[in-house]
């Protein structure tokens, strides 16, 4: 089903994009509106707007395919993680899978959803068919950020969690989804950016899954 663009955005302009919407925002959620609506694997309208807010959160706003740190370069991100390792920022990271393998090609994060890892780099050019391994920066072009990110979340390929686990019929879980992409890394808050874009999408609270009300999608697609 079609999304009404014009009741999307007059709803998202105001959350959580805080009453503003730059050109390049809507470009980026143009795009993401219209892979939904030509892609095979379309399922519950919450896995769009759980998607939307994936990359609200993970592009800092900006709803573009960006790279790790958002830096304009390769070598500018590198530096920038380096410093925040060494400074100790990054306790979590057990390998800085940023740093130049014997290739000269970094695996730092890069897209809608920051794909990472020599591994999920291979991972995703074999479901994508794109060649990702051979030009990593590809990820982020428009086209094949999109297919990272709805095939993998889709799939479950970046952590094993899908978004059926999570928006399936009745079930509904806005706050355990985050373990689709990152853990439970700022969950609640992503939670609640889902949301808001699926009231944009032409929800309600009473809607059901299946159901249209006032004339906007509701539910399934």
């Amino acid at each position: 089903m079609v999304i009404n663009r014009r009741f999307f955005f007059d709803h998202i302009r105001s959350g959580p994009f805080r009453g503003k919407l730059s050109p390049s925002q809507v470009k980026g959620m143009e795009a993401i509106l219209g892979h939904w609506e030509a892609w095979g694997r379309r399922g519950d309208d919450r896995w769009l707007a759980y998607i939307l807010a994936t990359v609200f959160h993970e592009t800092a706003e900006t709803m573009q395919p960006v790279r790790e740190t958002l830096a304009d370069d390769d070598a500018r991100a590198i530096a920038i993680l380096e410093r925040a390792f060494a400074e100790g920022r990054l306790r979590w990271v057990k390998t800085p899978y940023w740093r130049p393998d014997e290739t000269g090609r970094s695996w730092l994060g890069r897209g809608f959803v920051q794909l990472t890892h020599r591994r999920n780099y291979e991972a995703m050019s074999a479901i994508t068919g794109i060649d990702l391994v051979a030009d990593p920066d590809r990820a982020m072009e428009t086209g094949p950020a999109l297919a990272i990110l709805f095939e993998g979340m889709a799939r479950g390929s970046f952590t094993g969690k899908k978004l059926s686990d999570y928006f399936e019929g009745g079930n509904e879980d806005w706050v355990e989804a985050r373990r689709i992409v990152n853990g439970t890394d700022r969950a609640a808050l992503i939670a609640g950016y889902g949301r808001s874009f699926y009231a944009a999408i032409g929800h309600r609270p009473s809607a059901c899954p299946g159901k249209v009300e006032g004339g906007f999608p509701s539910g399934n697609a």
